[in-house]
């Protein structure tokens, strides 16, 4: 019996999952394969659709009771976090941020507000990409649980173009957007990973792969997505055809700069750094009453 799959089309899912969906991974089951945006997925997983599933981390609190959080083959790093995006100028950061860019720029460092964590965006439309999703969760922390007046649900590849069109005024963009939004005109005013980082220290857990309980082994489960990660590794060029195809018009440059941060140590174990960041976000997000308050148990016991 074919296991249903559910990934998103991106570098990073479709180079770690390409041998376990082509069969190569040695006792793995067929696998019938859906690409959505994490968006879908999330709500797909909510109604039970797939035996393993990609969804937000910001979605666990709704999810683990009939899902397992495997511990492998998902979205967990440094440097790889959301950005908000305006139009170059539209919005400043306060005056001991400005100051501080500007000893970044004189120190040779970037200087295009990307580090403003107390910027204003009070009365601001703002465009995400799923109000579940983990880069929106981080958001809303960094707001301190209070998002501009207006919020729109976008679909993740027309926000970039939106916000240079004066659509919005600011949009939160993840994944490939890190390496493109300068051809769109746009500025980084907020760096939520760089936000994160250096509040906590923790890497940032955006994207977690689950096992349907009573569906998957876990364990099982969790020992194909490993094994289909380290032929991945072994051999990168086994995957390059079909990590295009589905790249949705990424240069192959852009694709490897993808692949590069998003799949990374994490990727093949989450580890103890990798629990406790899905730990604390969870953690603050249910103190700051944005999510249902999951224990951490619960969260992180994956085999339970």
């Amino acid at each position: 019996m074919a296991l249903s799959l559910a990934i998103s089309p991106c570098p990073n899912d479709t180079f770690v999952f390409h041998a376990l969906v082509h069969g190569q991974v040695p006792g793995a089951p067929p696998v019938e394969v859906t690409y959505a945006d994490v968006d879908v997925t999330n709500t797909a997983a909510e109604r039970g659709a797939f035996d393993l599933v990609k969804v937000s981390y910001a979605a666990l609190p709704w999810l683990l009771d009939d899902y397992h959080l495997l511990p492998c083959g998902g979205a967990l790093g440094r440097g790889c976090g959301p950005l908000v995006l305006t139009q170059p100028d539209r919005y400043r950061p306060d005056r001991d941020h400005a100051d501080r860019e500007q000893a970044d720029h004189d120190d040779g460092g970037r200087a295009d507000g990307a580090r403003a964590d107390r910027a204003d965006l009070t009365g601001a439309t703002v465009a995400v990409p799923g109000d579940r999703t983990t880069a929106y969760l981080l958001f809303r922390l960094w707001s301190a649980g209070r998002p501009p007046a207006r919020i729109e649900v976008v679909p993740f590849h027309e926000i970039m173009p939106g916000v240079a069109a004066g659509r919005y005024d600011a949009g939160l963009v993840i994944h490939e957007a890190r390496f493109t939004y300068p051809r769109h005109g746009l500025t980084a005013l907020v760096d939520l990973g760089e936000w994160w980082e250096a509040d906590t220290g923790l890497p940032i857990p955006l994207g977690a792969i689950l096992a349907r309980r009573g569906a998957v082994d876990p364990e099982a489960a969790a020992e194909w997505i490993r094994e289909s990660v380290r032929r991945a590794w072994a051999d990168p060029a086994a995957s390059r055809e079909y990590v295009l195809a589905h790249a949705q018009e990424m240069e192959p440059d852009v694709v490897d700069r993808h692949i590069g941060l998003y799949v990374n140590e994490f990727t093949a174990d989450l580890g103890e750094a990798g629990f406790a960041a899905v730990e604390a976000l969870l953690g603050r997000a249910a103190d700051a009453g944005l999510v249902p308050q999951t224990s951490s148990s619960r969260a992180t016991a994956w085999t339970s």
